[in-house]
């Protein structure tokens, strides 16, 4: 077996998408814990490995790769089945298709949830601007919409898929998934959270990432009084 190492927040979305994809292969990750509420991502030794001090990053035996998008492309392209995986298919439509979904977890979902998380955990802010959450909602509504199949490309699990959740399995543990006008996402949710992995490997960090907020915000709150 390879010898991989993640280094990655339980607390982090695209941290849990690279377990998700490294489950999903069969891969075993040696987890090396980054605290980032302590600024460990900012350490001198830290940016040498990765100058854009961001996690999840992967060191495969010297080969270092960031961004959760780009390690779990490498690791199906790397470990997946010789013969093509489809977790990230080789027919170019479909492939496309998967390319689309991260780009819109990277760019929209996580996107979002972050910069309305960031002031709150890190900057002591104490508004939960209305307009931030509405551009949650709307990105439900957008996924929801984007879903004709029984999973975001097609009938079969993907990289898009192992991606979204962990964005939207964070964004749902604060502001929950309406099932009345999320009906599709609300199914596409649960029909991944029957994976055998799924527990410990996305949810529970998505409820302690809503604990985590909840507490700061109070915090934050209570210094400003």
């Amino acid at each position: 077996m390879p010898n991989i190492k993640l280094y990655t927040a339980k607390l982090s979305p695209p941290g849990r998408s690279v377990e998700l994809t490294a489950k999903a292969l069969g891969l075993e990750l040696n987890i090396v814990p980054i605290n980032l509420l302590a600024q460990e991502h900012l350490t001198e030794a830290f940016r040498k490995l990765n100058p854009q001090h961001t996690i999840p990053v992967i060191d495969d035996n010297g080969t270092i790769v960031w961004d959760s998008h780009a390690i779990n492309v490498y690791l199906v392209s790397k470990y997946g089945k010789p013969e093509g995986d489809s977790l990230y298919p080789s027919d170019l439509v479909q492939r496309s298709k998967v390319n689309a979904a991260l780009h819109f977890d990277s760019g929209v979902l996580f996107a979002r949830f972050r910069f309305y998380l960031e002031p709150i955990l890190y900057y002591g802010a104490t508004e939960t601007p209305q307009e931030k959450i509405d551009n949650l909602y709307r990105a439900y509504e957008l996924l929801n919409d984007t879903l004709v199949d029984e999973y975001i490309v097609g009938n079969e699990m993907t990289l898009a898929d192992l991606s979204c959740i962990a964005s939207i399995a964070s964004m749902h543990a604060i502001f929950p998934i309406d099932a009345g006008k999320y009906p599709k996402l609300t199914s596409w949710v649960e029909r991944l959270a029957k994976l055998p992995y799924y527990e410990a490997t996305n949810r529970a960090g998505a409820e302690e990432l809503a604990q985590l907020y909840r507490a700061k915000l109070e915090q934050n709150r209570s210094k400003a009084k």
